[in-house]
Formats: structure tokens, C-alpha cells, sequence
């Protein structure tokens, strides 16, 4: 490698050279002044025992080399080396970003067949160690993804309450409503609240109307989770209430599954995984 070939390089070594010498040069004028100079300097008024002090001027050599150090200690680290300086991990950077734009462009009106493909690849590299392959959490390891959006995972929610949530009102505690009270607001709450607009048990949607109140002081009285204070059920049993959960990251039994809002999955990633994972449950 020829070091005089990289400009920074090259003025850095000059810098330093001349910063060297120069700091040579003074220390050899002080070593031969401390030898050879005589106390014949100006005194000051201060003395303390009759001892007194000369006027002890600012050496104007030291004065220069010291500014012209810091200038050259602050030039290089700001215009030269290692701030405005080549890295691997910049370039990295650089390419995953590019690399994203083109991908989101490229993807920017993905059909659901195209959504699926890619939901299923990014779920089997980012999901399935935990969830496992089909999904089905691997003996209750994490959660299962094969019963997620039904009516029947409201009901197990309600009863054994959500947790591992990092919503600002925290997580739905168990036991808030009996079984057969659960059973009426997951019905309410998929025929009414959310996407899907069906549910198993149409003849309960009024009683749980009427035990809506119990959730809607977390969810709202729209059900939409008021600001992001609590899960938007709105969106339930759809691909958004997926990328709800993966920009919220939870808490598991075998660990945290982390927030995927952290660049390592695009916008249309998410959604393609939210499509997949909601498409196990039918």
C-alpha cells in the first residue's frame, strides 16, 4: 500500500512531520536554555519570603505548536480520517439502503399471490425458529400462529389474558369476564370491530355489546386501541394487525421476539408477512 497516494494520508503525515520537528526543535531550544540561560529575566511584584517570581512570558514557539496540533488533531478527525473515512460497514449500509429502495419500488403494488411467496420465505427465516415451520408455536414454545385471527383466540385471550404486549396500558390481565361472557364479546367483537365482519355465534354479538364496555376502557369504544394505547382490533384477523404486532415486538416464553421496525424488514416484508401468518389460521 502507498500511503502517499491518499490525499488524507498524505497531508496527515505531512502534519504530523512537521508537528514532530517542530516539537524537536523547541524541546532542544528549552533543554539548551535550561542549561546555559541565566536568572536575569523581569521580576514580578509578588515574592513570598523574600523570594520572587519572574514575569514568565507565554513562549510564543510552544504557543503556535500546540494551536497548530489542535487544528491538525481536529482537521483530521472531522475532514479526514476516521469520520469522512471508507468503511465496510458504511458500505454495507449503503447497499442494504439502496438495495431496499429498489425493492420497495419493485414491490410497490405486490398482488396477493406475490405477497404469500414472499410472506412464507421471510417466515421461515425470521419466524419459524420460534413458531416453528407450520407455525404452530412447537408445543407451546411460542405462540400459535394456526389458531391467530380466529374467534376462538379472542375467547383464550380474554380468559387467560395477553401478555408480552408493550402497549402503554400494559397487558390484559386474565379473568376479566367468564367463559361464557368471553364467548359473547369475541363474538361482538368479529362481527362488529373487526375485518372479518362474521362470526360462529351471531346470536351473542348483542350480549357482548353490551360487555363491550369491560374492553373498550383499554381498546376504545371503536375498538381501535385508542392512539396506539392498546391493540387496534379493528384490523384483527388481518395482515395489519400482524405488522401491529411485529412493529411492537412481545414478550414469549423462550425469549423476546424483537421490534421489526429496525430496517431489517421493508414495509411490504411486514405486510407479506402479515398475509402469510393470517392465511394459517384459515
Amino acid at each position: 500500500m502507498n500511503w502517499l497516494n491518499d490525499n488524507v494520508n498524505a497531508l496527515s503525515l505531512l502534519g504530523a512531520a512537521a508537528i514532530l520537528i517542530l516539537s524537536a526543535f523547541i524541546i532542544g531550544k528549552y533543554l539548551k536554555q535550561m542549561k546555559t540561560d541565566k536568572g536575569s529575566g523581569e521580576l514580578a511584584k509578588e515574592n513570598w519570603d523574600g523570594i520572587g517570581e519572574y514575569k514568565n512570558a507565554l513562549p510564543i514557539g510552544w504557543a503556535l505548536s500546540f494551536v497548530g496540533t489542535i487544528v491538525w488533531a481536529a482537521w483530521y478527525f472531522l475532514a479526514g480520517y476516521p469520520l469522512a473515512s471508507y468503511s465496510q460497514l458504511g458500505e454495507y449500509n449503503q447497499e442494504v439502503k439502496s438495495y431496499n429502495t429498489k425493492f420497495e419500488s419493485k414491490f410497490a403494488n405486490p398482488d396477493k399471490s406475490t405477497l404469500m411467496s414472499m410472506g412464507e420465505g421471510v417466515f421461515l427465516v425470521q419466524c419459524a425458529p420460534c413458531h416453528g415451520v407450520t407455525g404452530d408455536g412447537m408445543n407451546g414454545k411460542a405462540l400459535n400462529l394456526s389458531k391467530w385471527g380466529s374467534e376462538a383466540a379472542i375467547v383464550a385471550s380474554i380468559l387467560n389474558g395477553a401478555k408480552g404486549s408493550n402497549y402503554p396500558l400494559g397487558e390484559m390481565p386474565a379473568g376479566l369476564l367468564d367463559a361464557e361472557s368471553a364467548q359473547a364479546v369475541a363474538a361482538y367483537v368479529m362481527q362488529e370491530i373487526s375485518v372479518v365482519k362474521k362470526t360462529k355465534n351471531p346470536a351473542l354479538v348483542e350480549s357482548g355489546r353490551a360487555l363491550w364496555a369491560t374492553c373498550a376502557a383499554c381498546h376504545g369504544e371503536d375498538g381501535k386501541g385508542m392512539a396506539g394505547s392498546a391493540a387496534d382490533l379493528s384490523v384483527y384477523g388481518d395482515a395489519k394487525f400482524v405488522v401491529n404486532v411485529l412493529g411492537m415486538g412481545k414478550k414469549g416464553m423462550i425469549g423476546n421476539m424483537p421490534k421489526f421496525n429496525d430496517g431489517r424488514l421493508t414495509n411490504v416484508q411486514k405486510t407479506a408477512v402479515g398475509t402469510y401468518v393470517s392465511s394459517l389460521a384459515k
